[in-house]
């Protein structure tokens, strides 16, 4: 089983008619989901028929109830703590298909202790970086990692946003990794830029970046390996295609340790997003 650490909220996502026209009226679709990178990567995981469990807080009100008996309903186990109010992002979709998120986690930053039995029968634990930059959340994150290592469970780490990243600092970053020591580190290009994983991050296993429609680069010790990868032909939204990548790869690395079969396998659920609108696998007009 996958374990899941971090966010469930509203994503509005806002597909863009033109171009934003600032202090005016721009045209879009709009269109309320279900987000949250972690939760993201549990639904992800749970409807392509990889068991999952998602592991957070959420607001202790209608909607983040609604979002977690939605969570379920994709077959997720969900273990979420209630209180406060439930949080959302603003993702505003452009017409290359890139997006731009206003964010307010709410009560998803303020996970306390996680009991340890939620990773009974667990595999692989996932822990989005969003989880580990501020406390409560960060230190209840970090224990429930280290209980992981001494069970032996298979830790990765996804390092989500490159502003996250900047504004944590990134000697800072560099350092908690070395700290943590996941077996996986997974990240796109900006956040492999900045974190300059082509150096090597000492403590960390593998490290698996993500170009886009690139091939994807897998460094390991002091060597790199790319892998090629099916183009997407409708690129209609790239909401949640990190977090599908990390759906499909790492269940299919926790049991294979096979690195050209778990990339194809994060690439098929990822290209299923990038057709969907918002972080879903909905590839309906």
């Amino acid at each position: 089983m996958l374990c899941v650490v971090g966010d469930l909220i509203e994503d509005v996502v806002c597909l863009l008619d033109s171009e934003l026209h600032h202090a005016s009226d721009t045209a879009s679709r709009i269109i309320r989901t279900r987000g949250g990178s972690a939760a993201n990567v549990a639904s992800f995981a749970a409807l392509t028929g990889s068991p999952s469990r998602f592991v957070g807080c959420v607001g202790d009100d209608d909607l983040g109830k609604r979002l977690c008996a939605a969570l379920a309903g994709d077959g997720v186990d969900v273990r979420a703590q209630l209180r406060g109010h439930t949080g959302s992002i603003i993702v505003l979709v452009h017409h290359d298909g890139q997006r731009s998120m206003l964010t307010d986690r709410a009560s998803a930053a303020d996970l306390g202790p996680i009991d340890i039995d939620v990773l009974d029968g667990v595999t692989a634990l996932h822990v989005p970086t969003y989880s580990l930059i501020a406390d409560p959340t960060a230190r209840a994150t970090i224990d429930l990692i280290t209980e992981a290592r001494q069970r032996g469970i298979l830790v990765s780490i996804d390092a989500s946003s490159e502003s996250v990243l900047v504004n944590f600092g990134i000697d800072r970053y560099r350092n908690l990794l070395t700290h943590l020591a996941p077996d996986v580190l997974l990240c796109n290009e900006d956040e492999a830029r900045v974190l300059d994983v082509a150096s090597g991050v000492p403590g960390v296993g593998l490290i698996v970046v993500k170009n886009g429609p690139r091939p994807v680069v897998v460094h390991v010790d002091d060597a790199h390996q790319t892998f090629a990868i099916a183009p997407v032909a409708n690129v209609r939204d790239t909401t949640g295609a990190g977090d599908a990548f990390a759906a499909g790869f790492l269940p299919a690395y926790t049991e294979s340790r096979n690195l050209a079969l778990a990339i194809e396998a994060g690439h098929r659920v990822a290209s299923r997003v990038l057709e969907s609108p918002g972080a879903t696998l909905d590839t309906r007009p």
